[in-house]
Order: structure tokens, then C-alpha cells, then sequence
């Protein structure tokens, strides 16, 4: 496959994901942290079986890094996958941030699916916790991510398993960020907002790529091929 086909296909996915999961944040709030988990996986879960053989199905900066990691991507393709995700999720913020303006209490510092820490954490959790929480929560992701994809793993099931753990952990993750371990997703309404947003970026980058980084060792080790 042609990598400008492959990039089309990480940007759609990673657009349907963010837009998916954070217009639900966003337009439908009241749907509550079930409704918000349940629209990231599904987001995930359909646009992998539909991308999937084009690309892989990262649309995750993480998931690259792990894939790389664990040596099934080529090295050289890292950067433009990331280029291609965090334009999609910009690309995504900016037509949510279109459509929830419209709306009489809009407040992108406030209601705009942002991710953060301390005073800007859902719960008010402190840096420590969210870089404990983001970094085993990233690991994990990536880590079914990595191996549902596997040549050994069950043909055809991946979607289903990377969607499933999306929910889980976004169910998990919602008190305490609104959820990430993605960076692209976190960059995207971030850029969007601006401000403290931005200055709490860093968090979302650092700790996913880590997760991810050391999900793809564990499982170069666990499953080599």
C-alpha cells in the first residue's frame, strides 16, 4: 500500500476517533463517563475494521511508537504517521469547536474534552497520579493494541479488542484526565483551547509515548517474530 494511502487512512480514523469521542465530551455531556467511554471505543472499533488493512489502525502516536518499538514498523514511517494523526485531530477539534459554539455556555477552556492535571483534572487528581494513571493506562493500551494485531493472535479480532480496552480504560481515565493515552486526541482540542491546555500538553505526550514505548519492548520479548 502506497504510504500516502496509508496516511489518508490514519487521518480519517484518527479523525473519527477524536471527533466521535470528544464531540460525545462535548455535544453530549450528559450521556456521562459510560456514554464518553463507549463513543472513543466504538469510534476505535469501526474505523479500525474499516482502516485497518491500509494502514494498521494506529491512529495513536503511541501505538506507533510501540509498534516500532516491538520492531513490526519500520522506523523511517514513524514521523509521518504522527504528522498525519495530530492533523486529523486538529483538524477534528476545529469542526467540533464549529458546530459546540453555537452553543449559549461554550467554554473551550472548560467543555472541550481537554485533558489535565490538578486543578484542570476532572477530580482535581494531583500530577503524580495522572502520570501514574496515564503511564500504566498507555502501556496496557498498547500493549492488547500490539498484540491483538499479532500474526499469532486470533485473525480478525483486533478491532474488537482494541475498541473493548479503549472503553475500559477511558472509563477509568475520565475522573481523573477526561482521559487520553493519546496524544494526537490530547493535542487536538488542546490546540484548539489554548492557554492552560497547552502548558498541560506535555503530560499527554510524555507519558502515552513512554507507556507505549515500553509496551513494545515487553511485547518484542513476549511474542518475537
Amino acid at each position: 500500500m502506497s504510504m500516502s494511502r496509508r496516511l489518508a487512512a490514519e487521518f480519517i480514523g484518527t479523525f473519527w476517533l477524536v471527533f466521535g469521542g470528544c464531540g460525545t465530551a462535548v455535544l453530549a455531556a450528559n450521556s456521562g463517563a459510560i456514554g464518553i467511554a463507549l463513543a472513543f471505543g466504538f469510534a476505535l472499533l469501526t474505523a479500525a475494521f474499516a482502516l485497518q488493512h491500509i494502514s494498521g489502525a494506529h491512529f495513536n502516536p503511541a501505538v506507533t511508537l510501540g509498534l516500532f518499538a516491538a520492531k513490526r514498523f519500520a522506523g523511517r514511517d514513524v514521523i509521518p504517521y504522527w504528522i498525519a494523526q495530530v492533523a486529523a485531530a486538529i483538524a477534528a477539534a476545529a469542526v467540533l469547536y464549529l458546530i459546540a459554539h453555537g452553543l449559549p455556555a461554550f467554554d473551550t477552556a472548560n467543555g472541550f474534552a481537554l485533558n489535565g492535571y490538578g486543578s484542570h483534572s476532572p477530580q482535581h487528581y494531583p500530577l503524580a497520579e495522572v502520570l501514574m494513571s496515564e503511564l500504566v493506562l498507555s502501556f496496557l493500551f498498547v500493549t492488547v493494541a500490539i498484540g491483538a494485531a499479532s500474526a499469532r493472535a486470533a485473525s480478525g479480532f483486533a478491532p474488537i479488542a482494541m475498541g473493548l480496552a479503549l472503553a475500559a480504560i477511558y472509563l477509568v481515565s475520565i475522573p481523573i484526565t477526561n482521559g487520553s493515552v493519546n496524544p494526537a486526541r490530547s493535542t487536538g482540542v488542546a490546540v484548539l483551547a489554548g492557554g492552560w491546555a497547552m502548558d498541560q500538553l506535555w503530560v499527554f505526550w510524555l507519558t502515552p509515548l513512554l507507556g507505549g514505548g515500553i509496551a513494545g519492548l515487553v511485547q518484542r520479548w513476549l511474542v518475537p517474530e
